[in-house]
Formats: structure tokens, C-alpha cells, sequence
């Protein structure tokens, strides 16, 4: 798996609220162009659309630390989904059997190495960002 190198480096702050507002401002303009689901459209899987609205309800099922260090690579991760055409390491998820997992690796502006996480239901195709996390 070849990371894909990222323009944008992690998301600025020292607590929680400020990497939350920056993480935020990021989200807000992609949530406003439709009425509907957001999304961003993928390089890897031809230009489809990776719906982002699950990796809310994911990161509120972590703890407050653990939240915290997944958020700072909110806006990396995007990047990585929208302009990366590397391939993923993909696998079947255990515990669906009806769902693969893609895991794309990016290094931000700083040098850290990072996951971002795309589900994809077998049966409909639809693909679902849900986590990004830093290699360590």
C-alpha cells in the first residue's frame, strides 16, 4: 500500500473544542452543497460518491482522548479520499460479511502517517467514510 502524500497537514489546536471548530468549518461548506447526504466524490473508485455523514456517529462512539486524536485528521483523510488513486488495502469486514473495508494510507504536510477508512456496502455499492486515525 503507497500512501498518498497530502497537502493539508493535521487540524491545528490543544483541546478538543478548537480542533472540533476547525474540523467544523471544514465540514460545513461540503454539508451545505446538497439537501441530502454530504459527500465528496473519490478518485480511487472512479469519481463515486463516499458519503461522510457515518464518521460523525463514529467518532461520538470514542472517547473523549481518543476522539481528539482522530479529529486532527479530519481534513487530511478528505484529501486523501478525493485525490488519492493508490490502492487501498481492502478487506472483509468480520463482524458484516455484507461489507468491505478499504483502508487508504496518507502522510500529511508534517510527515505522519495516517489511515483513512471507507466502507462499502456489498449489495448497493455505496461507499461510507468512517474513520481516519494516525498509524501509531
Amino acid at each position: 500500500m503507497i500512501p498518498h502524500h497530502t497537502k493539508i497537514g493535521i487540524l491545528t489546536g490543544t483541546s478538543y473544542g478548537e480542533v472540533m471548530r476547525h474540523a467544523r468549518a471544514v465540514y460545513e461548506p461540503i454539508r451545505k452543497r446538497t439537501k441530502r447526504k454530504p459527500y465528496v466524490r473519490s478518485s480511487y473508485f472512479k469519481k463515486q460518491k463516499v458519503f461522510i455523514d457515518l464518521f460523525w456517529e463514529h467518532l461520538h462512539q470514542k472517547n473523549p482522548r481518543d476522539r481528539f486524536r482522530r479529529l486532527k485528521y479530519f481534513a487530511a483523510a478528505l484529501e486523501v479520499i478525493r485525490e488519492s488513486r493508490n490502492h487501498p488495502l481492502s478487506s472483509d469486514n468480520p463482524h458484516a460479511l455484507s461489507e468491505i473495508l478499504h483502508r487508504f494510507a496518507g502522510i500529511t504536510k508534517e510527515g505522519e502517517l495516517f489511515y483513512a477508512q471507507v466502507k462499502e456496502d456489498k449489495r448497493s455499492g455505496r461507499k461510507y467514510f468512517i474513520s481516519c486515525f494516525p498509524a501509531i
